[in-house]
């Protein structure tokens, strides 16, 4: 699908001022703060962060695995435009099959170590498509063809732990596929492994994505991975959604300066420089939130707003950073 073809598609998600609340003897914590953002057909959206900055979080109350005592407290999840963070448990899990599908950091996870990669294809494909037992397993061979394993007819009756980490995660990918679904949340999926077999599962990603038109959430604490595979990228910090837009525009001129120290802390930043910068400090526990902007006691800009105020929200920024003093180039040029 063409970019300009996804900018004018319909939502396939949207995600409008999602809180999720997690109640403790402390007071009720919010992982995730008032999120809105938009995944159109055949678009990656890569959501990054540092480790405790609410991506999980966020797709987990998509897909509606959230662990009690997390619950959604307000907002709404719309699918194709229907509401599902308010429908039944049950209801919710057949949808998570049909129309989402769902690719995690470790592939083991996800598959049964008692079962063939066959079985474990042909028993999701006939739970979730119309079609015989010996068209599933049809499928299930021209679903691992698809994500590049080799002599997949043969490996179809292999076990998950005859396979290499990677060729587990292409399995995982064709078992988040097959079900034909809308939307696919990829939650880490390359964190663990070799950087040469990330780059071919990125590729595989974006290749599947383009040509089946799923619209796929990509949480990532990796920025090497946003710049990959995403065509836009939501930036998050301490529960909020802190720079939303599209990918070259944010990395290569970041308006929140969070998102500027995730650039500068990275080599994808940093070559011809001696030594990486660093964001000093680290993100504040969800139960000791400073007043005002989170960001403030790490930020080189903040001001007596930013410590007294929190920040303004996405939509009612007219730029792309929920921010009180974004970066604009004329900072970037006597930055240089």
């Amino acid at each position: 699908m063409h970019s300009d073809d996804r900018a004018n598609a319909a939502a396939v998600l949207s995600v409008r001022d999602l809180v999720v609340e997690i109640p403790t003897r402390a007071g009720t914590l919010r992982p995730t703060d008032g999120v809105s953002y938009d995944i159109r057909a055949g678009e990656i959206l890569g959501v990054v962060g540092e480790s405790g900055a609410g991506k999980s979080m966020t797709g987990n109350a998509v897909i509606g695995l959230l662990d009690p005592p997390a619950r959604i407290a307000g907002g709404e999840i719309r699918l194709n435009g229907e509401r599902i963070d308010n429908i039944p448990r049950d209801r919710l899990r057949r949808l998570r099959g049909d129309r989402i599908g769902m690719i995690f950091q470790d592939p083991l996870t996800s598959l049964n170590p008692l079962l063939t990669i066959g079985e474990q294809l042909t028993e999701t494909i006939l739970e979730h498509l119309p079609v015989s037992q010996s068209e599933a397993l049809e499928r299930a061979v021209a679903a691992l063809e698809e994500v590049g394993i080799p002599a997949a007819r043969a490996r179809i009756n292999s076990y998950p732990h005859e396979f290499s980490g990677g060729m587990r995660q292409r399995v995982v990918i064709a078992l988040a596929l097959c079900a034909e679904p809308d939307l696919v949340i990829a939650d880490e999926p390359t964190t663990a492994l070799d950087v040469s077999v990330q780059a071919q599962i990125i590729a595989l990603l974006k290749r599947l994505c383009r040509e089946r038109g799923v619209a796929v959430m990509l949480v990532t604490h990796d920025m090497g991975v946003i710049a990959e595979a995403a065509d836009r990228v939501a930036v998050m910090y301490a529960g909020r959604l802190v720079e939303l837009g599209p990918v070259r525009e944010v990395l290569t001129r970041a308006r929140h300066p969070y998102t500027a120290g995730l650039m500068a802390s990275t080599p994808l930043a940093s070559l011809g420089h001696a030594r990486l910068k660093q964001i000093p400090g680290a993100m504040p526990r969800l139960n000791a939130l400073p007043a005002g902007c989170p960001f403030h006691p790490r930020c080189e800009r903040a001001g007596e707003r930013c410590r007294e105020n929190p920040p303004p929200t996405l939509a009612a920024c007219e730029g792309r950073a929920a921010c009180w003093f974004p970066l604009t180039p004329e900072t970037e040029e006597s930055a240089a």
